[in-house]
């Protein structure tokens, strides 16, 4: 299937990337033990087609993965949101709750829907100009960003690889979901829990801000030491222990 990759078996574990990303970076996640762990590219990344609809919302790319799954014959998943992944995964959950067995947020970006018009605008045009300057800028430039200071080598070149691998039409149409759409328009529709985490040293979903998110809804909120914004990256230990102890819940509801 394009533009999605898995590995193992066990309970369905989806792993959604953020704006500059794609499934690739999960690379750290796709071994996990208990888990049939899928990363999507979601549409107008990798080689997944883009959506139908030319200005989308979230619930735009909920649906395409609601979709997705049925092709793969995968009914409930445990839901992990990237980034902007997360305000995807907030509109999954709320338009199909039933499917979620267990949802997190990491470095939740939660959208501009909420912004005045003119810092709207400001941050459509900024990514506008990131994506005219194209993705190899973006890599050079922005790559270590993403991460913790004194970050490994081997973690910005897997950002800087996605940042290389960008189709611009799939880029500018997830930046304005992210310009146009408010993570708190699905959340306040989504009745179950979920857990907020953050990389401590993250430079784009400040920790207070995504901590914040998790304060709103009386949701538990987990700091990754020693991560910044990709913080599966760079804490993948932590990342992972945290997975493995929700894979632990998951199977135990199932049993009981």
């Amino acid at each position: 299937m394009t533009g999605f990759r898995e590995q193992g078996s066990g309970v369905p574990l989806m792993l959604l990337h953020g704006i500059s990303s794609g499934a690739a970076s999960w690379h750290k996640q796709m071994a996990l033990k208990g888990f049939r762990v899928m990363a999507w590219d979601m549409p107008g990344y990798g080689e997944s087609p883009m959506l139908a609809v030319e200005r989308p919302n979230a619930g735009d790319y909920a649906d395409a993965l609601a979709a997705m799954l049925d092709r793969t014959g995968v009914w409930q998943v445990v839901l992990v949101g990237h980034s902007l992944g997360a305000l995807v995964a907030s509109a999954f959950a709320a338009k199909y709750p039933e499917r979620v067995l267990y949802l997190v947020l990491a470095d939740a970006a939660q959208g501009y829907g909420q912004a005045t018009p003119e810092q709207r605008e400001q941050v459509w045009r900024s990514r506008e100009q990131q994506m005219a300057l194209g993705g190899e800028i973006m890599a050079q430039t922005r790559a270590a960003n993403l991460l913790r200071s004194g970050a490994r080598v081997e973690d910005i070149a897997t950002v800087a690889s996605g940042m290389r691998k960008l189709r611009s039409e799939g880029y500018l149409a997830a930046a304005w979901m992210l310009v146009h759409d408010d993570i708190h328009g699905w959340l306040k529709r989504y009745s179950g829990s979920f857990e907020v985490w953050c990389g401590e040293q993250d430079a784009i979903t400040q920790p207070e801000l995504v901590q914040g998110l998790a304060l709103r809804y009386g949701m538990p909120f987990i700091a990754i030491l020693q991560a910044g914004h990709a913080s599966y990256l760079d804490n993948d230990k932590i990342f992972n222990q945290q997975l493995l102890r929700i894979n632990e819940e998951v199977r135990d509801e199932c049993t009981n």
